[in-house]
């Protein structure tokens, strides 16, 4: 999850940090790494932003605090350690999921969420169809649908998601998510929520189907909803630098 980058710790965290500014906290997703946004990372690092990435705990708290809460709860912990204020967090899938959350929880030091392919309305997951745990093939194609090109699944990220279903701690763990996922539907709270939000998806994207994106751009009160053609699940690694475009737009036109 950490390849080739080097993390802070400091408490019980371990994040990425760079750059110097409004912090944007990135929220990772369920199979995804830190460096899955090292495009995000790179780019807004360079403008008036501090990003600044957590390792969730996915896998390192007892089964029954494996929930989306506990993950939105550690994020404020995480922010109230490092003495932080006015964030924007981004999310995507499980980590726009959490952002959310968070949002609802914990609004006083949020500034404006970002959301792109996130779950807490409606997903098509992998757990409809586990476990398939020795088939390589069949991790493979899983991984490949979460793209609109297949290709961008390399073989590092395909088999980081094999050796997870393989390993029967974290596979139950990641089923136990899932199912808080599911649990934690936002539906009933997003009008509640009046902080800015951008909505970023892809117009192909299988997991987390567009209608999903209509839905949170209609419940949310203050939202600004764009889509990236050609796209599947995981926009700022497919359409890095069209991804960047819309949010660094959104953000000079909300003044945030």
């Amino acid at each position: 999850m950490q390849q080739g980058q080097k993390t802070k710790q400091s408490g019980k965290f371990h994040y990425l940090d760079e750059g110097e500014g409004t912090p944007i906290i990135v929220l990772h997703g369920l199979m995804g790494g830190l460096s899955n946004f090292s495009a995000v990372t790179e780019h807004f690092s360079k403008l008036e932003y501090r990003v600044i990435i957590p390792v969730l705990p996915l896998y390192d708290l007892p089964l029954l605090k494996t929930t989306v809460k506990n993950f939105a709860e550690y994020i404020d912990a995480f922010i109230q350690h490092l003495g932080l204020k006015d964030v924007i967090l981004l999310g995507n899938s499980l980590g726009g999921h959490i952002g959310l959350l968070h949002l609802k929880l914990f609004p006083k030091n949020v500034k404006a969420l970002v959301i792109t392919g996130s779950s807490g309305l409606y997903e098509n997951s992998m757990g409809d169809s586990y476990p398939k745990r020795g088939d390589y093939e069949y991790i493979k194609k899983k991984a490949e649908e979460v793209f609109y090109d297949p290709a961008v699944a390399t073989k590092e990220i395909i088999d980081e998601v094999f050796d997870l279903v393989n390993d029967r701690v974290k596979l139950v763990k990641t089923l136990a998510i899932a199912k808080s996922a599911i649990r934690h539907n936002m539906a009933k709270d997003l009008p509640k929520l009046k902080k800015p939000v951008c909505i970023i998806w892809g117009k192909n994207d299988k997991v987390t189907p567009p209608e999903v994106a209509e839905e949170f751009n209609k419940l949310l009160p203050d939202s600004d909803l764009f889509w990236i053609d050609k796209c599947g699940h995981a926009p700022m690694m497919e359409h890095p630098e069209t991804f960047n475009q819309l949010l660094e737009g959104w953000l000079k036109e909300r003044k945030i």
